[in-house]
């Protein structure tokens, strides 16, 4: 039995893609669909599920050179964990920094200042950020 082929626009449907995304993976390297006589793609089940595994990284906040190296430039594991290990300490340092505004916002709706500019907390901060310039005190 022949194995079946979706076109570009049926692929892209079914992930809520548009077309020119999977072209633009294509011409990244990442997908590689066979095309028929007349130049148009015809994506095979694995094609698809490469396009699942790109979502999928997508979602978790991979970049498409990460990808690149994960799908196909990287044949050893050591090099792809070394890829994760990174993005991992990247999502740990953004949910730190996320935390930390999380908490700054509960803080000012909890406080019991009548307005959030006279809390003595708030002021600190804000003092942090009066003297200092990217990291780096204002001299």
């Amino acid at each position: 039995m022949a194995e079946e082929h979706t076109t570009i626009g049926a692929v892209a449907t079914r992930f809520g893609l548009a077309p020119h995304v999977l072209r633009h993976w294509e011409d990244r390297g990442l997908l590689c669909p066979p095309r028929d006589s007349a130049g148009r793609r015809h994506y095979r089940s694995t094609d698809i599920d490469t396009v699942a595994m790109i979502v999928l990284g997508k979602k978790a906040g991979l970049s498409l050179d990460d990808l690149a190296i994960l799908f196909t430039r990287a044949p050893d594991l050591a090099t792809r964990r070394e890829v994760l290990e990174a993005h991992r300490d990247r999502l740990a340092d953004q949910i730190a920094r996320t935390r930390a505004a999380l908490d700054a916002v509960t803080h000012v709706l909890e406080c019991d200042a009548e307005d959030f500019r006279t809390c003595p907390h708030f002021r600190a901060e804000l003092d942090g950020v009066l003297h200092t310039r990217r990291g780096r005190p204002l001299s």
